[in-house]
């Protein structure tokens, strides 16, 4: 049997030694190089460091919007909007009696400059109906239909389950904590709110 030749004999690798093979481990970490990875851990000198309030502040906005995005999932087969679901709520609650206008978005979870037209699209659904107070023909009153009670009647359960699902990682004991916690905050941000505005009409 006739022997390969020398040259298609592939060369063995030269072992590398301990330093070389703990240089190269040095020189990635994740498949990342080493300098590469310094870089990201290292504060951007261009930004400032973020705050505990940044953070909690950017979080709460974030938490914000994607409830509403849960929110907004569940009431669309029912060609409702949150605000709009938002106004049928206080109507139910407010029932038999009915609340003005003003009230109505006084009430209302996010604050909205177009309440009329948002009650205007909320009658053309035959959701709710206007009627003038007999004591003061200037205000108007809204109520609820009875279409836009059962509409709310079937959306009660999807709501709930949305809104389990949707905190579903939070223990009762840390609700609470959170619940504490955010009527404080909402607490101190309306006092802050008052004072500024005071010390403003102070120095028109």
């Amino acid at each position: 049997m006739s022997r390969k030749p020398q040259s298609d004999i592939p060369m063995s690798r030269k072992p590398r030694s301990e330093t070389e093979t703990g240089k190269l481990r040095s020189e990635t970490d994740a498949g990342k190089p080493r300098n590469q990875l310094n870089k990201l851990n290292q504060p951007n000198p261009r930004q400032p460091p973020v705050s505990p309030e940044q953070e909690v502040y950017l979080n709460l906005q974030r938490t914000a919007d994607a409830l509403a995005q849960a929110l907004e999932q569940t009431l669309r087969p029912a060609g409702l909007s949150a605000t709009q679901y938002n106004v049928l709520r206080i109507l139910r609650g407010a029932e038999p009696e009915g609340l003005p206008t003003l009230e109505i978005a006084e009430r209302m979870v996010e604050q909205t400059p177009g309440i009329t037209r948002l009650i205007d699209r909320l009658e053309v659904k035959q959701l709710v109906y206007r009627q003038r107070c007999e004591t003061d023909r200037r205000q108007v009153w809204c109520r609820i239909t009875p279409a836009g009670l059962q509409l709310l009647a079937r959306l009660d359960d999807p709501i709930r389950e949305s809104e389990e699902v949707a905190l579903a990682g939070l223990s009762e004991r840390q609700l609470a904590q959170l619940l504490s916690l955010l009527e404080r905050a909402r607490s101190g941000l309306h006092a802050a709110l008052s004072a500024r505005r005071e010390e403003e009409t102070r120095l028109a």
